[in-house]
């Protein structure tokens, strides 16, 4: 831990951002429309978390992966599981209603509260259909889209923002697009691979705009309800790795979009990746909070990604509150590959993730084998020390940190008003691996990208969702890329050579089957950063691993998931792998409480007060995904004993 007392003492609170409102319920992903993940419930505080207990266990009955924020409105859970949306009762957990469907979106559903002619309604989508329910009824709403549902033509892989009457919508396509929560009919578009004579169309050579994928957002959107603003994280533009056929930087692939909420005109971006080679998503979703800089009050944005750098950005104009500078970075040898030359690092914060090693770092006094295993692979494959944003190379391995499964990944920010503090938390995994040339005529050619470009949109605002996103469609896409699979060979062709990356084994930098990482400890931590100056305030192990706990080894864990903050000084987060639910103390990140769940909770919690006045937490504890853990089907509710408040 880094000198939290200290940290503590320089830290002077947040402004609060207006869009932090005082609220029982958790009616937005991030608590706000913002994303602060804050709630100022404070009967669950530092002194009595200690005597949490389960409240109920609400099973849907088929176990599997649930990376879904539970929704709360008037003491009611909305949730999107495997089989079905469902309404559940806060306080008994009861099934109120539910709408069987095979596969909705995974992160979860949107609340639109409606208005006098509109009722309330709970939006998500399944497959390439958005739709709407009734929030009391559960029912498909008749005048949204045709009797319900709208098809978008591509899927959206996370619920909608909502900003007065629109839906924002992620999209596997990369495309923006707003629609009319009443009605499902499309208002705007912002094309994220830009068209010609849009800004950003020139990172684009030789044409590939009109072949390259990716480039789109899966993670959540946040908004500046006051000042009419949506900030949009993207994923990197595919093919990944070997990136030979999309020369450029590719914007506006994996970066901080903000457009204007009303027309999706750009207001402004920052690329945190150039030509990513990587697959480092900036997928998180941003998080809006005001700092105080120089005595003044600043609006601000705080990011991070898989690259493990937190960027904070004033969220009017994207001006770098702590300083931002290009750095030179390795470049590529694979043949017709155009690397960056320079990589954008924030002055301050520094790396909260690892973002490099040297051999000195191999783990040792972990066990015996995981020693031996790892001294053994750098040596058998001539691994050099990691560098930032180190290039793949043709025929060489190396080793890359952050790997396309660690540092922040979707995990996000939780902001802390009142103590000036943002948290975040991180895996410390990397990937290896070279390129390698593939016989030419024997590629399958490009991965082909998460959903293709899309198509029209834009000023044609009445087109339709098809037409929009009829490139992606007949492109295809391979999914949200959390996970480092290597892509088919690229450019194909029968004429040339086509190239692939390839690990020979495993493919994350780590033992596979315990998931001990070839690095030293920790591997998974929860971090603290002082908003207001930058500097990290303070930095512990997150999760564990129980026979080496058993020996006094606290390691960290790896993770997939966030964690909130609350005004009773508590931060509550699943995430790891270890099948546990925690609080810590949101002051010093001492942990406070722990306990046994049914699955790893690789999802975002939240917390309500009941309709009995009772304070709940309730995590969804479906495991699963992409860290390939045992699953569960398990929504989880926690409360002080009536006597413990």
């Amino acid at each position: 831990m880094k000198n939290p007392s200290a940290a503590l003492a320089a830290c002077f609170a947040l402004v609060s951002t207006g869009s932090i409102r005082a609220q029982k319920d958790w009616e937005y992903f991030g608590q706000d429309q913002g994303g602060s993940r804050y709630s100022d419930l404070k009967q669950i505080d530092a002194t009595n978390v200690r005597n949490l207990t389960r409240a109920w266990t609400f099973h849907t009955g088929e176990k599997a992966a649930m990376e879904a924020t539970p929704l709360v409105v008037d003491s009611v859970v909305y949730l999107a599981a495997s089989n079905g949306i469902y309404a559940i009762n806060g306080v008994t957990g009861g099934q109120i209603w539910k709408y069987p469907l095979a596969h909705p979106t995974n992160r979860g559903v949107s609340y639109w509260p409606g208005d006098a002619k509109s009722a309330s309604r709970i939006v998500a989508s399944a497959g390439n259909r958005m739709f709407a329910l009734d929030a009391k009824t559960g029912q498909p709403i008749p005048s949204f889209g045709t009797e319900g549902f709208v098809d978008m033509g591509s899927v959206m892989q996370s619920p909608p923002a909502i900003y007065k009457d629109l839906l924002i919508t992620p999209n596997r396509a990369p495309l923006v697009r707003a629609w009319n929560a009443r009605t499902g009919a499309l208002v705007w578009t912002f094309h994220l691979i830009p068209q010609p004579g849009e800004v950003g169309h020139d990172t684009w050579k030789n044409d590939a705009w009109k072949t390259a994928g990716g480039t789109n957002v899966w993670g959540h959107i946040t908004v500046d309800r006051a000042r009419g603003i949506v900030y949009a994280p993207t994923g990197p533009p595919s093919p990944d790795y070997v990136a030979v056929s999309r020369p450029g930087d590719n914007l506006y692939g994996t970066a901080v979009v903000a457009l204007d909420a009303n027309t999706g005109k750009l207001k402004w971006y920052h690329q945190l990746v150039h030509h990513d080679l990587w697959d480092f998503d900036s997928a998180a979703a941003p998080a809006l909070l005001d700092v105080v800089k120089d005595g003044r009050p600043i609006p601000a944005v705080a990011h991070i990604g898989k690259m493990g750098l937190m960027f904070i950005f004033d969220r009017t104009n994207g001006a770098p509150l702590f300083g931002l500078e290009e750095r030179p970075v390795p470049q590529s040898n694979v043949p017709g590959e155009i690397s960056s030359p320079t990589q954008p690092f924030p002055v301050k914060p520094e790396a909260i993730a690892r973002i490099g090693m040297k051999k000195e770092e191999l783990p040792k006094g972990i066990t015996p084998e995981l020693t031996r295993y790892c001294a053994d692979l750098w040596e058998k494959y001539k691994l050099e020390d990691a560098v930032p944003f180190g290039a793949w190379k043709l025929n060489q391995d190396i080793v890359v940190y952050p790997g396309a499964i660690g540092g922040g990944n979707w995990n996000g920010i939780a902001v802390n008003p009142p103590l000036g503090l943002v948290y975040t938390n991180i895996t410390n995994a990397g990937q290896w691996g070279h390129i390698a040339e593939v016989a030419p005529g024997s590629g399958r050619g490009g991965r082909g990208g998460r959903g293709g470009r899309g198509g029209r949109g834009g000023d044609d605002a009445g087109a339709s969702a098809d037409a929009a996103t009829a490139a992606a469609g007949r492109r295809g896409g391979a999914g949200a890329g959390d996970d480092e699979e290597a892509p088919p060979p690229q450019p194909a062709g029968a004429t040339g050579p086509s190239y692939r990356k390839v690990t020979p084994e495993s493919g994350r930098f780590w033992q596979a089957e315990t998931r001990y990482s070839c690095v030293a400890p920790p591997w998974g931590e929860l971090v603290a950063v002082n908003a207001n100056t930058g500097d990290i305030a303070w930095r512990v192990p997150l999760g564990t691993f129980d026979e080496l706990e058993a020996k006094g080894l606290k390691t960290g864990a790896p993770n997939l998931g966030g964690g909130i903050t609350t005004a009773g000084n508590l931060i509550f987060i699943g995430a790891t792998i270890d099948s546990r639910f925690r609080a810590f103390d949101a002051r010093t990140g001492r942990e406070l409480w722990v306990t046994k769940i049914d699955a790893p909770a690789h999802s975002i919690p939240s917390t309500y007060l009941g309709s009995d006045g009772q304070q709940y937490v309730v995590v969804a504890a479906g495991g699963g995904g992409f860290l390939r853990d045992p699953t569960s089907d398990a929504l989880i509710a926690f409360a002080l004993p009536k006597n413990a408040k």
